[in-house]
């Protein structure tokens, strides 16, 4: 097959697959490639986890553990409970919540893995704070797998990774040795201009999608601002320039999410749920 046979093939093989391949965010409606299988990528991640548990020095906290459970199990029972009353199917459905504390007052962070795999660093809860700021954290990670962030970013890595073969195919290997002359400068260029960017359009989602399920579990989120401010206070103002980050700057999602509060509060109130 010569080349311009070979991308013919290759075009049309990745645009049958895409439009069969698109799914939708819950709420938010933005049409999202998934092209690896859901299951799978669950799957992984439960595997990952507990090496997690094994590798990680877990907390012995079990008041703070409770606390982070009773407030997942709310959260888990909102997002249930609102798709079943708006007659939708559940995101979350397939799920096999779980979540550990992990000892590491240096790491400010919590992660939802896919399938409902939760840790929370008991750095966070110095500036979570409380009740109403550990929800917002935790409301934003589950987001993250309620949205099948996970199932996107591996779609999107497939098709990229296969899009530079053929462009690289095409220049004649014009793309590799560049790279390599450059030393990985054009890989730079590909994540800043493309996975970066990206990336941030799925943390804004998460902030939004975020409130919405810490407003249905009944927690306040006007808290979420005043984590932000205290996250940026902590940071002491060294974030890296918003082009080189994966995540939208401390500043501007104080800003995007003050803009949303008023409206998620009135269109997403605490919803009522059994069990």
């Amino acid at each position: 097959m010569n080349r311009r046979n070979f991308l013919h093939f290759m075009g049309c093989g990745c645009l049958s697959i895409g439009i069969q391949s698109c799914g939708t965010v819950p709420i938010t409606d933005r049409k999202q490639l998934q092209l690896i299988p859901e299951a799978k990528l669950n799957a992984q991640a439960a595997a990952i986890y507990e090496k997690v548990k094994k590798k990680e020095k877990l907390s012995n906290d079990k008041k703070t553990l409770n606390k982070i459970k009773e407030i997942g199990k709310n959260i888990e029972n909102a997002i249930g409970e609102y798709f079943y009353q708006s007659n939708l199917t559940d995101p979350t459905s397939n799920f096999e919540w779980e979540y550990i504390l992990i000892d590491n007052k240096k790491m400010k962070n919590a992660w939802c893995m896919p399938g409902g795999k939760i840790a929370v660093y008991t750095g966070i809860l110095d500036i979570t704070k409380n009740d109403n700021g550990l929800a917002a954290v935790m409301g934003h990670e589950i987001a993250h797998a309620v949205a099948k962030h996970s199932v996107e970013r591996a779609s999107r890595s497939m098709v990229i990774n296969l899009g530079t073969q053929i462009a690289d195919i095409a220049s004649g290997g014009k793309i590799s040795q560049a790279n390599r002359m450059t030393g990985g400068s054009v890989g730079l260029l590909t994540q800043i201009g493309i996975f970066n960017p990206f990336n941030r359009k799925q943390e804004s989602e998460a902030d939004y999608l975020g409130l919405i399920f810490s407003s249905l579990s009944g927690y306040d989120i006007r808290e979420t601002v005043k984590i932000w401010e205290r996250m940026q206070e902590a940071n002491k103002g060294k974030e890296p320039p918003e082009f080189m980050s994966t995540h939208p700057s401390s500043s501007n999602r104080i800003k995007n999410i003050d803009g949303w509060l008023n409206e998620i509060i009135l269109d997403y109130p605490p919803i009522k749920t059994i069990g």
